[in-house]
């Protein structure tokens, strides 16, 4: 009996979302930093693959959907390490010290 490959992913799919439901709340809040920068590391990957992903193909066809793809990839990652970077400057100036007022 074979399993039907579509069947296959979305169960990997659906077990993906259970442990990263569970390793994301986890997290205690000390933690959260250094693992925001290293999802900032991840999306700038993802940036360079979708610069490929964006600009490939031929020259006279711009918007076919590998390319459109691309340019949404780039921009919705964009986002999310201009986001990140800022909750991660957020988190490090919650553990400065403020400083005192002089009169």
């Amino acid at each position: 009996m074979e399993i039907d490959p579509f069947i296959f992913r979305l169960s990997i799919f659906i077990l993906s979302i259970f442990i990263g439901y569970y390793v994301v709340w986890s997290v205690t809040p000390s933690l959260h930093t250094p693992l925001m920068s290293v999802t900032n590391a991840i999306s700038s990957v993802i940036i360079v693959g979708a610069i490929i992903a964006a600009l490939s193909g031929d020259n006279e066809k711009i918007f076919e959907i590998a390319n459109l793809y691309g340019y949404l990839a780039i921009i919705l990652a964009a986002i999310n390490i201009f986001g990140g970077f800022l909750v991660t400057q957020r988190m490090l100036a919650m553990y400065k010290k403020k400083k005192k007022r002089e009169k």
